[in-house]
């Protein structure tokens, strides 16, 4: 979608720095949500290096995803930013709301749907791990088995957590 608003000439030149004189201190703010969860990665870092069977193995690992997390992000700034310019949302899906004229356009936009509905069902439970483990710490400390080997106190703590963060989520539409 990109590349087709940049071939017919409906995208405007290009800022090489930001315009900041319509940015408020609330508008920091928005951004809280986004460092919380980038920072909430490494406490999961140590689980899954016992995992792995050799260090060399996490030095790899740890290099190729900062590698594909980059290219990721830059990619989607860049192009979000060339497709929507000074329009663009801070939900990057809500830009994705208007239809294309041509079906490719449809197609990207759903392509670009589904592929957020994959990002977060493979993200979820990774984000949650450190949670879940926390919550039987403090419920069930004085339990001997631990969490994965109890798996209708595995199931029941996940549901939990499900339950709560979908409500949440309708509770509170919007989160910017």
């Amino acid at each position: 979608m990109a590349f087709y608003a940049l071939f017919s000439g409906n995208t405007q030149s290009l800022r090489v720095f930001p315009d900041f004189s319509q940015v408020s201190v609330s508008d920091l703010f928005t951004t809280i949500p986004v460092f919380v969860t980038d920072f909430e990665f490494h406490v999961n870092f140590h689980p899954i290096r016992a995992e792995l069977g050799k260090p060399r193995d996490m030095i790899v690992a740890v290099r190729i995803s900062l590698l594909i997390c980059v290219a990721i992000y830059f990619a989607i700034g860049f192009f979000g930013y060339l497709l929507f310019e000074d329009s663009i949302m801070a939900d990057m899906l809500v830009n994705f709301d208007h239809d294309s004229n041509t079906n490719v356009g449809r197609l990207l936009n759903d392509t670009v749907r589904l592929s957020y509905v994959l990002h977060l069902a493979l993200v979820f439970p990774i984000m949650n791990y450190s949670l879940r483990v926390n919550i039987n710490e403090l419920l069930f400390s004085n339990k001997k088995s631990g969490l994965a080997l109890d798996t209708p106190r595995f199931v029941g703590l996940t549901l939990a957590q499900l339950a709560f963060t979908y409500v949440v989520a309708v509770a509170i539409p919007k989160t910017e």
